[in-house]
């Protein structure tokens, strides 16, 4: 059994204010395996004040010196792979191997980039009569999700670091492993006290308090868009900027002109992986009635060919989901969409074949989908997605719009001018064309529903910046 019974503030491991912990499941055998403390509103209030003390001096070292403590934490945490992949597969249920991957050697990648932009807050832009420099906002709080654990805190952190800000971070109160694990490598560089703080625990007890205190600058979140809608009304109370990823309902159109058999093959194993629990998951596959049944007859078999099984095991393509209480949700809109008349695939609501325990679900596809049903137009977050028929590329480029959401899109399409012309239509932040990898350099966010500001690479440190101009008379 994994134990914590403290939480880092000022510099400090240190006992909470009161009482109370959460309990570790893995999902995958429904067994207790960690426990962490809880934190409470007295913690987040100690946490403000000690990044309020911190901001003066973190925010003028030089580039240099944030660049160089960056990497050392980028280093340390390679050192440590293994030990997060397995926390964090352990945790929410992801295969070890993909773990290792996506959910650790990535993020790592993506904070070394932020180490390279800390020197792009040096830049200086002259004008006519006046010069614009960039100065760190001051001090931030995040609350980040339990699907990417890790992943999601060097999304905030990395780029707050290395523009001069301090932080809180409230980790998700499912998978904070991971979160400690980092918090140990911030205090082994010498990060200084304050200018990382963590505090784990119920959002219900202690992220009100995040959103809201004071001291804090900037609130970044990822998670909900009803949960994020209280946020901002809690931050906008004194005028905070509020940073949020939210949910998403993402279409992939397979253009008249694609290769049917690769495209259906490329979203399939895109938006299973991680057993579909993204919020930029490609749910809704758009394909042109000429090659309709096709698409679902490769949809099917590409499905059925993926491995549901034991995360350690490395034949395992789908872990389970990330507990009992999300299977219960997955299931239950699988038997929503099997009433409201698709024609199901593949897959349901059962257990996959061979398994009697743990948060699985197979991986699902409906066909004869319409975009007003619900599986077409709420997140499921699972391995269930929707072919949908269309005649003409201007009704794909409608159905693809007709959502509340507008985080990713995606699609495959031979023709250069056929690939620009429909990306440029989709209405989202980010539209993957052709299958290409997660660039942790590119801009992420998204439109309408789906939140507002970016992530990662140089449009994610600008979030975390002031402009000022200074003007000097004759």
């Amino acid at each position: 059994m994994i134990e914590y019974n403290k939480i880092y503030i000022d510099g400090q491991w240190v006992a909470p204010s009161g009482e109370g912990h959460s309990t570790l499941i893995n999902p995958a055998t429904e067994e207790a395996f960690a426990t962490v403390p809880y934190s409470h509103i007295e913690d987040v209030d100690k946490a403000a004040r000690a990044a309020r003390r911190a901001f003066p001096a973190w925010s003028r070292t030089s580039s240099k010196e944030r660049e160089e403590i960056i990497l050392a934490i980028c280093a340390k945490l390679t050192e440590r792979k293994d030990e997060l992949a397995s926390l964090i597969s352990q945790e929410m249920g992801i295969p070890y191997h993909f773990a290792r991957g996506i959910q650790v050697g990535g993020p790592i990648q993506g904070l070394s980039i932020f180490a390279e932009l800390a020197k792009t807050m040096d830049d200086v832009r002259k004008e006519d009569g006046f010069s614009v420099y960039k100065e760190p906002i001051g001090v931030c709080s995040f609350i980040t999700p339990w699907n990417f654990p890790l992943f999601q805190v060097i999304a905030k952190v990395g780029p707050a670091l290395a523009a001069g800000c301090t932080t809180l971070l409230k980790p998700s109160e499912q998978t904070p492993l991971s979160c400690f694990v980092f918090a140990e490598v911030c205090d082994e560089v010498g990060l200084p006290a304050g200018v990382f703080n963590l505090l784990p625990g119920k959002g219900s007890m202690i992220g009100d308090a995040c959103s809201s205190h004071p001291e804090v600058d900037l609130v970044s979140f990822t998670g909900s868009t009803g949960v994020g809608v209280g946020v901002a009304k809690l931050a906008a109370e004194s005028v905070k900027r509020v940073c949020q990823e939210l949910g998403g309902k993402s279409p992939f159109i397979v253009a008249e002109d694609a290769n049917v058999a690769k495209a259906i093959k490329y979203v399939i194993k895109d938006s299973m992986f991680n057993s579909g629990q993204m919020c930029i998951q490609l749910s809704r596959i758009l394909v042109h009635e000429s090659q309709y049944e096709e698409a679902v007859e490769v949809a099917k078999t590409v499905t059925e060919s993926l491995v549901v099984g034991d995360p350690a095991d490395k034949g395992t393509f789908l872990g389970p989901l990330s507990s009992m209480r999300a299977r219960e949700s997955v299931v239950r809109y699988i038997e929503k969409g099997i009433a409201e008349g698709a024609r199901l695939v593949t897959g349901g609501p059962e257990l996959p074949e061979g398994i009697t325990k743990g948060a699985y679900v197979k991986p699902t596809i409906f066909a004869d989908v319409t975009n007003d049903m619900a599986i077409a137009q709420e997140e499921i977050f699972g391995p269930v997605l929707c072919l949908i028929k269309y005649k003409t590329e201007d009704e794909a480029i409608a159905i693809a719009n007709d959502t509340e959401f507008g985080l990713s899109s995606g699609l495959w399409a031979e023709d250069a001018d056929t690939q620009m012309r429909i990306a440029r239509q989709l209405r989202a932040g980010q539209v993957k064309v052709n299958g290409p990898a997660f660039s942790f350099a590119a801009p992420f966010g998204g439109y309408k529903q789906s939140g507002n500001g970016r992530e990662w690479g140089a449009s994610g440190l600008v979030e975390y910046t002031e402009e000022k101009a200074i003007m000097i008379g004759s």
